[in-house]
C-alpha cells in the first residue's frame, strides 16, 4: 500500500514537473516571438521615420556617387546646408526623385560664370574639389546672379556636364519641403563604403 502511494506521488510529481517544463518552454517561445516581433516593428519604424534606403540611377553625381550605388538617407534634416548631398522629391519633368548637392540656400545669391567655370555664392567663389566635370554648361533656367528666397535651395550634380539640375527649368529651384533627406552613408557596393559628413566650402 505504501509503495503504491509513493509511486502515485512520484508520478504526480513527474507530471507536475513535465507540465511546468512545457509551460516554461511555451512561455519562452512566446517571449522570443515577442522580442522578434518588437525588433521587426522597431526596424520598420526606423526605416520609415529615421532612415531610408535609396538607389542611385545615372551619372550626374560622379565621381562622388555612381550608378547602382545604394545609400542610407537620414530623414531628419532640420534645414539643408551648403554642401549636403540630398534626395529631392519635388515634381520634375523626369517624374522621379533626384540626388544632388546643395549649392545655395534661402537668402544666398548665386552667380555662375560659365566661361570661367566658377560658382560664386554670396560674392565668394566656392571650393569644389568633388567635381568630375567643370561648370561650363548654362542650361538656360536663370539669369545670374540669382538670389534665392527663404525656403528655396539651388542644387547641382557633381558631374556638371552630365547633370540636369537647378540650372535648368526642368528641375528649377527646390522647395525645402521636397527634400526627403540627407545622404549619410554609401553602403553598397561594400568596397566603396563611405560615410558622408558636413562639407565646408570655406
Amino acid at each position: 500500500m505504501n509503495e503504491n502511494i509513493e509511486i502515485n506521488e512520484t508520478e504526480q510529481l513527474n507530471e507536475a514537473v513535465a507540465k511546468e517544463t512545457k509551460l516554461t518552454f511555451a512561455q519562452r517561445l512566446v517571449e522570443i516571438a515577442s522580442i522578434i516581433a518588437s525588433s521587426i516593428i522597431a526596424i520598420m519604424l526606423i526605416f520609415t521615420f529615421v532612415f531610408r534606403v535609396v538607389g542611385v540611377s545615372g551619372p550626374s553625381m560622379m565621381n562622388t556617387l555612381r550608378n547602382g550605388d545604394w545609400l542610407l538617407v537620414s530623414a531628419f534634416i532640420t534645414e539643408p546646408e551648403r554642401g549636403d548631398i540630398v534626395i529631392v522629391t519635388q515634381p520634375n519633368t523626369f517624374n522621379e526623385p533626384i540626388v544632388k548637392r546643395v549649392i545655395a540656400v534661402g537668402g544666398d545669391t548665386i552667380d555662375i560664370d560659365f566661361a570661367a567655370a566658377t560658382v560664386t555664392v554670396n560674392g565668394k567663389v566656392i571650393n569644389e574639389p568633388y567635381l568630375a566635370t567643370p561648370t561650363t554648361d548654362d542650361e538656360g533656367g536663370w539669369t545670374y546672379p540669382l538670389t534665392l528666397e527663404e525656403g528655396q535651395v539651388f542644387v547641382m550634380g557633381d558631374n556638371r556636364q552630365h547633370s540636369t539640375d537647378s540650372r535648368s527649368a526642368d528641375i528649377g529651384l527646390i522647395d525645402e519641403n521636397y527634400i526627403l533627406g540627407q545622404v549619410m552613408v554609401r553602403f553598397s557596393p561594400l568596397s566603396s563604403f563611405t560615410i558622408f559628413g558636413d562639407y565646408d566650402y570655406e
